[in-house]
């Protein structure tokens, strides 16, 4: 079993050469391939090669970082291929990102190159304006330039630890973290997902997976990638979800396997019915986020199974509800299995008895609990070896686990915001809050969203009028510094903001038991759109 993502792809390019590796559906008002995309693994392999080669030229190589600023273009994870096979890495950027998040990214990383789409250089240059060191950068379209000259990168030999990725991912203390990803490990997450069984039956060389979420997200850019890839299946490649547009994409494509979260489901189940919804050759989809009361409805509908699981950047192996019966009505995600061991604990680390509420801790086993996990934090040891104690990951999730192992979600801790399948950080929208000059306190937490799942809310106490003037103001701070989807939702003026003897906010005490937390603040949710 090959270790390295460069062997591995070209022992499958070889064997799978005439089968489709990447395709990208029609779409006249999009930037790239208005008219589709389609490459095989044979003339994949032969274009990873030529830019690896134009790499390699230009003096990159073995353990240097490039920021690659793509957004869903095919050319993202051939890209990928190709820096993976001369060990070096690849560092994602969300096209979302403001040029100071961009900025954070380039500093932190230290990558060495940036290379970005024509309709994001503009992003990648503000970004780069803003870093603390100069990055030479490039655009790219369809086809890797000629480079700019590197430093000729380090002595190497690639293996299984050799860094493949740098994926930044939110945690609770602000600025996103760094996860370095394994080629060992990227490979086990594609493998783990290829051989689930039950309901997650993928097909050799059969199959073609439409994943319309970001490439820059572990799901779509490392456990989707390499599982069609070990499979010698397709990976169809939206710009992102439309539900306007999805049944006859996956029909036009040929879908088999389809990935979804949350938000998905009620915008299909809000549209009207359709001759294409039922032209598809979907087997199964595979996501997280269903609302149980939609969850037998939708499959009733659209004639194929919603399968519930989870998984995390830091960790390489899914949970999963793949096998029947399946708990639909539930928020059920899987049981343990071996090389995924789970354990339930309370604030103090002990075990729950089955049925009580804790945070989820996962590890491989007792005698290699880190194996199959992420390398760690960037710069940050404390914060890798925090989340480690005890010996077990700590997920940040609570769940409740039954006697039968069955693992329910329940919730998310309260410092961190999920919406519309983003992980927001609380504290990177309170440090860009308190930053301006009338914020006195702030505390953001989330609020359930009907379509979101859960949408940013910031109380603030200011010094001043608490006016609808002054909240615009507040959201356009945060909008012009944050991703779009990071500023708050909602913003609501409060008198105080409760703390402990020692000043940390008590967020639990904010609202009283049933009280309505967006009663009186003001709503910037139709504002919270892509620039």
């Amino acid at each position: 079993m090959q270790s390295s993502i460069g062997a591995f792809f070209k022992e499958k390019s070889e064997h799978y050469r005439k089968n489709e590796f990447l395709a990208v559906p029609a779409d006249a008002g999009r930037a790239y391939h208005p008219d589709g995309y389609a490459i095989s693994y044979e003339e994949a392999g032969q274009l990873v090669q030529r830019w690896q080669d134009r790499l390699q030229r230009a003096g990159y190589g073995f353990g240097d970082r490039v920021a690659v600023l793509l957004g869903n273009r095919p050319e993202m994870m051939l890209l990928k291929l190709a820096l993976n096979g001369l060990g070096m890495s690849w560092v994602p950027v969300n096209p979302d990102y403001r040029p100071n998040e961009v900025a954070y990214l380039l500093d932190d990383s230290r990558a060495s190159l940036a290379i970005a789409a024509p309709e994001l250089a503009a992003l990648m240059r503000d970004g780069i304006a803003e870093a603390a060191r100069d990055v030479a950068m490039v655009e790219m379209s369809e086809d890797l330039p000629d480079l700019p000259q590197g430093t000729g990168g380090a002595e190497g030999v690639i293996d299984g630890s050799t860094e493949a990725s740098l994926i930044y991912t939110s945690g609770t203390t602000g600025r996103p973290k760094g996860c370095i990803l394994s080629h060992a490990y990227e490979l086990d997450m594609g493998r783990w997902y290829a051989t689930r069984g039950g309901l997650i039956d993928f097909r050799d060389g059969q199959d073609r997976i439409y994943n319309p979420l970001p490439l820059f997200h572990v799901n779509a850019g490392i456990i989707t990638f390499y599982c069609a890839i070990d499979k010698g299946n397709c990976q169809i490649i939206p710009e992102r979800f439309r539900a306007n547009s999805w049944w006859r994409e996956l029909s036009e494509t040929g879908a088999t396997v389809v990935h979804y979260l949350g938000i998905v489901i009620p915008a299909l189940m809000n549209l009207p019915e359709s001759p294409w919804d039922h032209t598809h050759k979907v087997r199964f989809a595979v996501g997280a986020g269903v609302e149980p009361t939609l969850h037998r409805p939708f499959e009733e509908r659209f004639g194929f199974p919603l399968i519930e699981v989870w998984g995390m950047t830091e960790m390489c192996r899914i949970l999963g509800d793949n096998h029947e019966p399946r708990q639909i009505d539930t928020r059920a995600m899987g049981r343990p299995s071996p090389g995924l061991e789970v354990r339930v604990v309370d604030q103090d680390d002990n075990e729950v008895p089955r049925g009580t509420p804790g945070e989820m801790t996962l590890r491989y086993s007792a005698e290699e609990p880190r194996r199959g996990f992420f390398s760690g934090y960037l710069n940050l040891p404390e914060a890798t070896e925090e989340a480690w104690k005890g010996g077990w990951f700590h997920t940040g999730d609570t769940v409740v686990m039954d006697e039968s192992g069955m693992v329910f979600f329940v919730d998310r801790k309260k410092n961190i915001i999920r919406r519309s399948g983003e992980n927001i950080a609380a504290a990177e929208i309170e440090a860009c809050l308190q930053e301006h000059p009338k914020v006195e306190r702030v505390a953001v937490l989330a609020v359930e969203d009907a379509m979101r799942d859960e949408e940013v809310m910031a109380c603030v106490t200011v010094t001043g009028t608490t006016d609808a003037a002054m909240a615009d103001d507040l959201f356009a701070w945060c909008f012009k510094r944050l991703a779009y989807y990071k500023a708050p939702g909602w913003i609501r003026f409060v008198d105080e903001i409760p703390v402990t003897g020692t000043q940390k906010i008590q967020k639990h005490a904010m609202f009283s038991e049933g009280q309505d937390p967006t009663e009186g603040a003001h709503d910037f949710r139709p504002r919270k759109k892509r620039g």
